[in-house]
């Protein structure tokens, strides 16, 4: 939570979350998020980090992982999700962080831990139909576009990225 504030501005701009949902929100919202971020981590271990830049300490972001259902395309933020679960390395941050390769490096710190010390094999990415400068990182880190307009309860089309062999069904 003493990142409150951080979370608030970022969650607020209206370019920021136009590809996560479209809501700007104030502390409230953000307030619910960093405790769903929270939730998660304690029911599966792993969840998305707040991104610190080290020579201010300034919150610029969030990176990490998020489990999805595979088959209606929910994430373990909004549900407790059990199962064969599809694991996403996500991104957000705040405008004035953009183009600075923030979200890369720590995407690829995240690409590296996943595959190496968590044992994952596959990786995902949901990225929103338009979202050019993910599709960027999220090819940097080696994912490339596997299936466009997955279902799911999304208020725009979104495209899956993948890195690594896709699970028999």
């Amino acid at each position: 939570m003493e990142d409150l504030d951080g979370y608030v501005a970022m969650l607020s701009d209206p370019e920021v979350v136009r590809f996560i949902g479209g809501e700007t929100g104030g502390e409230k919202e953000a307030t619910s998020s960093i405790e769903r971020m929270l939730s998660h981590w304690e029911r599966h271990g792993i969840g998305l980090f707040t991104v610190v830049r080290k020579d201010d300490e300034r919150m610029i972001g969030r990176t990490g992982f998020l489990l999805w259902d595979p088959e209606r395309w929910v994430n373990a933020l909004r549900e407790d999700l059990d199962g064969a679960l599809e694991t996403e390395i996500g991104w957000t941050f705040a405008r004035a962080f953009w183009n600075h390769g923030y979200a890369t490096e720590a995407a690829t710190a995240c690409r590296d831990a996943a595959l190496g010390e968590l044992g994952k094999t596959r990786l995902v990415s949901l990225i929103a139909q338009g979202n050019t400068p993910s599709v960027r990182v999220a090819e940097k880190i080696g994912e490339s576009l596997e299936r466009e307009d997955i279902p799911g309860p999304f208020k725009r089309r979104v495209d899956l990225y993948s890195l690594g062999n896709r699970p028999a069904r």
